[in-house]
């Protein structure tokens, strides 16, 4: 059985379209995974990327893209009263449940669907408030004790998924390898399904050593 890391911010559109569309994706596979929430802004700021939202047309193609998505795949997906938006409060709301980084599909399903169905505002506080009294079966210790846990899980989970080439969100770790972005699925698939030349031979490694033909950065 593979096991696979699926690092996710619940800011990101895709990571809920990924996280829905996961087992689908993989049915008739041996896996199971585990769900490890980062700093999406971090990890953009390590690459010098703006993101999708920091160039306007790209923004709104992706307001498009995604709410099409939702619709197509049948999981449905209503853009947040506004977006971006901090991601912090949800994103330790979600490690107050965890002990090691990693939560639970249950945990990381309820903070999606708060974001991402409905098209309320993500950091509403009533909504805060009715999010966490779903998850309080599953949080751990007194309030002090998970804040500050959550805290210290949040950077070293974003940490340490820089260092492993986690770049962006949804990103599924297996192996070693990352596969970016809701349309890796199906490479991912291929992957944990064994049998494909491409990954057996030396094409991982070969493709990204091909030299730039862009000057150096200045």
């Amino acid at each position: 059985m593979k096991h696979i890391t699926f690092h996710l911010d619940f800011v990101s559109p895709y990571v809920w379209l990924a996280f829905e569309r996961l087992p689908q994706a993989l049915e008739g596979l041996s896996w199971h995974a585990s769900y490890r929430p980062v700093l999406l802004g971090a990890l953009l700021q390590r690459a010098g990327n703006p993101g999708p939202v920091g160039i306007p047309a790209k923004r709104d193609w992706t307001y498009r893209h995604v709410s099409w998505l939702g619709q197509a795949l049948g999981c449905g997906l209503d853009m947040p009263a506004r977006h971006p938006f901090n991601p912090l409060p949800l994103l330790r709301l979600a490690l107050s449940c965890s002990e090691d980084g990693s939560i639970n599909r249950f945990v990381a399903g309820a903070v999606l669907r708060h974001v991402w169905l409905g098209g309320h505002d993500a950091l509403d506080p009533a909504r805060l408030d009715a999010l966490a009294q779903t998850l309080s079966q599953q949080l751990r210790g007194d309030e002090t004790e998970r804040q500050e846990r959550a805290k210290a899980l949040l950077r070293s989970n974003t940490d340490e998924a820089a260092a492993r080439g986690v770049f962006g969100v949804p990103a599924f770790e297996v192996d070693g390898r990352v596969f970016w972005g809701l349309d890796s699925l199906p490479m991912l698939r291929a992957y944990l399904q064994g049998g494909d030349g491409w990954f057996e031979g030396s094409a991982w490694d070969a493709a990204p050593s091909v030299p730039s033909g862009l000057p150096p950065a200045a």
